[in-house]
């Protein structure tokens, strides 16, 4: 019996690798958003991410068609607050969810039938999670990189402003030389009001596109500022000054909830550990014959 199975479980595989195989060397027509992703994502992404969207591809629009539009949309947002990690679009998300819930799914399967239930539920999430794992990772590091950028392109920003350039003009001067994801976004946002869009609109677009506080900030102070005629010079350095504020708070904050981690992490693995080797060391130093006291 267990000969039998095994034989069945190595055919599925050979027949899962040469269906794979052919999928990946079949000419399909992709969707629009997925070809662009293809082309110009190429160089973005690596080969085994490129291998798994070429798999996927052809399963990509029954994903999307499960999913349904109002989460499709969710995820659409959250892939913009991620940033578009290596090239990542919607029809690519959905390529890699159907290859990845496939190997997860048919891996936990196949160890159920060997009795791995551990294993079996480890595969189930991954074939469910890995992606949006990898979405959520690629938003929280975005974010830190933002907020630790904006305080200082919000100075340098005051300083270019005060010297006498226009705040849409100095806005193109300072991201031209920063790089990271906070240039990527004002660069985004400057492109949106050269093609019409209100400045109001465009910085709205930007606060929700971003999953974050000082962004959010930055947005009300800049456009309460502008209603009330304030002086953008004296707004932006409030806000730089806020941020920082808020950004050593956080800091405290931070420091304050690893100090009980540290000392459970010390009361439960490091005193013991220690008292171990103090009692043991004292028992051999001693050259106490514990044998002939056991008999």
């Amino acid at each position: 019996m267990t000969a039998l199975l095994l034989a069945f479980l190595a055919a599925l595989s050979a027949a899962g690798i040469g269906y794979g195989i052919a999928l990946y060397r079949r000419e399909a027509e992709l969707p629009s958003d997925l070809k662009v992703a293809l082309e110009v994502g190429a160089t973005r992404t690596t080969a085994v991410g490129s291998a798994v969207d070429r798999l996927g591809m052809r399963h990509a629009p029954l994903v999307l068609r499960l999913m349904g539009p109002r989460r499709a949309d969710r995820v659409r947002r959250r892939i913009d607050r991620a940033g578009n990690p290596g090239g990542l679009t919607l029809d690519r998300y959905a390529a890699r969810r159907a290859v990845y819930g496939f190997l997860g799914f048919a891996g936990a399967l196949a160890t159920l039938l060997r009795g791995q239930f551990v294993i079996a539920a480890l595969l189930v999430l991954f074939g469910l999670f890995w992606v949006e794992a990898g979405i959520w990772a690629a938003i929280q590091q975005r974010k830190a990189d933002i907020e630790r950028t904006l305080p200082d392109f919000l100075d340098v920003l005051a300083v270019v402003v005060s010297a006498g350039l226009g705040f849409r003009q100095a806005l193109d001067r300072v991201s031209e030389k920063y790089r990271g994801p906070w240039s990527d976004e004002l660069r985004i946002t400057l492109r949106r009001m050269d093609m019409g869009v209100s400045r109001r609109e465009a910085f709205d677009e930007l606060r929700r596109r971003n999953d974050s506080e000082q962004v959010a900030m930055f947005v009300t102070a800049l456009q309460q500022g502008e209603e009330l005629g304030a002086p953008i010079v004296d707004t932006l350095i409030q806000i730089a000054d806020d941020m920082r504020r808020t950004d050593a708070q956080n800091a405290r904050r931070r420091a304050a909830r690893a100090v009980p981690k540290a000392t459970l992490a010390v009361t439960t693995f490091m005193l013991p550990g220690t008292l171990i080797l103090l009692v043991a060391g004292f028992v051999f130093g001693s050259g106490v014959d514990f044998g002939a006291i056991t008999g």
